[in-house]
């Protein structure tokens, strides 16, 4: 079954732009369009959707207070944030809302189309450079910062769960965080599946949200 994508945009090339990418695609299809937010809310009440691509500046209602709407839902779809600069407010604010990654609106299209499968298929789509430098400029702004991480939520983990979410928060990907603590990247994968669970987490992204802002890791990407 080919992934159902709706493109939310308020700019109508951008969106025949993209839409003749996917089109093009075996394993994906254009279900829905909407201009603004207000008109992508209507329209996911009737369609069933898997991935959106949302822009974060449109009329009527922005991307991220739509992004934040869908994802309160349940069995809402994977939300990746369109924009136009890397470090972006919109960005951070927009997976802060649920969003499971970002990408900038002229990146290659095989790019895109991979960023969709990943999306899709339940990993996060924000490269580890990207999500240092988001965070270390915004991490300001996020409440945590206390010397000790003041969630209650992490004492569930272990303390090898908490070295795993310490480097994912970092940017690591598995691969490098097997490495790194000597694990197989089977193992890896299994530890931030724990993580996901017992902190009630969607995806990557929330992972390193919730680490900043509990003040597991700090600004500069130190634990």
């Amino acid at each position: 079954m080919p992934i159902r994508v709706m493109l939310v945009d308020d700019q109508v090339l951008l969106r025949t732009g993209f839409r003749m990418v996917l089109a093009a695609q075996p394993d994906m299809e254009v279900v829905a369009e909407a201009g603004d937010g207000v008109e992508a809310l209507q329209v996911l009440r009737a369609t069933e959707v898997d991935v959106v691509l949302m822009d974060v500046r449109m009329p009527k209602l922005d991307g991220v207070e739509t992004t934040r709407r869908i994802c309160s839902e349940p069995d809402a779809p994977k939300v990746l944030i369109l924009t136009t600069f890397d470090l972006d407010e919109y960005a951070f604010s927009g997976l802060k809302a649920g969003a499971s990654g970002f990408m900038l609106k002229d990146v290659p299209p095989g790019e895109l189309l991979a960023a969709i499968r990943s999306v899709h298929s339940g990993d996060a789509v924000v490269a580890p450079s990207t999500t240092r430098r988001l965070l270390d400029r915004f991490a300001p702004m996020l409440p945590g910062g206390a010397t000790e991480p003041r969630h209650k939520e992490l004492e569930r983990l272990t303390e090898r769960e908490r070295e795993v979410m310490v480097l994912v928060a970092q940017g690591l990907s598995n691969g490098e965080i097997a490495a790194r603590l000597v694990l197989s990247e089977a193992t890896v994968k299994t530890h931030v599946g724990r993580i996901l669970t017992k902190l009630g987490l969607r995806d990557r992204v929330q992972v390193v949200v919730l680490a900043y802002e509990t003040g597991l890791v700090r600004a500069g990407g130190h634990g």
